[in-house]
């Protein structure tokens, strides 16, 4: 069975410490919970947690759907946010991970990703480095969200056109949220094989699409 490989990176600076840290968390869980309901996913699905601020993280490497166990996820009171130590780690895993098809064996699914902060990098010569590299890997979509009134859509937009912005990191919006990556996810895994790009399902009122 081929993989849809589905990579999460997630900005855990100090300023996502105390409610939205803990929103982020349950938000997550329920996303697992319903793609376990989608008997496909089931199948292909494979998941990808980094986390970053002064560290960057794999907290959960990639695992198939259902064996993947969604360990809590934590931040510092404060700190910078490393995004582009976090794309340098991803470029480093799609590349020891990602399955290539040959005469033996079919190559996975293009790989999604979904970038969510709620700053802008603190790290910004290398974060400028890598979106190329990034953007030569091949997703199947990369989708950015900023969320809160720091966050820099600017920043998101250099490394994919499809950023959405929340307004808050309350529990109620990133349920909504992660419910949204969830049909995102689902609707890829139905459409591998006959596009090229997955397209993203309409977003509820609490995601706003940045044009």
């Amino acid at each position: 069975m081929r993989r849809l490989p589905v990579y999460f990176l997630l900005d855990t600076s100090g300023s996502m410490n105390g409610e939205p840290i803990q929103s982020l968390n349950n938000a997550l869980s329920g996303m697992i919970s319903s793609l376990r309901t989608d008997a496909q996913a089931a199948e292909t699905l494979w998941i990808s947690i980094i986390t970053f601020d002064r560290e960057i993280k794999e907290v959960a490497p990639l695992t198939d759907l259902p064996s993947f166990a969604l360990q809590e996820i934590v931040c510092p009171q404060s700190g910078p946010t490393f995004t582009g130590k976090a794309l340098e780690l991803l470029e480093l895993k799609i590349k020891q991970e990602i399955r290539i098809g040959n005469a033996n064996q079919k190559g996975d699914w293009k790989p999604l990703l979904f970038l969510i902060t709620d700053g802008k990098p603190s790290d910004p010569m290398l974060y400028e480095e890598m979106i190329p590299k990034i953007k030569k890997l091949n997703f199947g979509v990369i989708v950015g969200c900023a969320v809160g009134k720091l966050a820099d859509d600017s920043e998101l937009k250099k490394i994919t056109d499809n950023v959405v912005h929340l307004a808050t990191a309350d529990s109620s919006t990133l349920k909504q949220f992660f419910r949204w990556v969830s049909d995102t996810i689902e609707q890829g895994n139905k459409s591998m094989g006959t596009v090229d790009e997955v397209a993203l399902p309409p977003p509820p009122i609490e995601v706003v699409q940045v044009i």
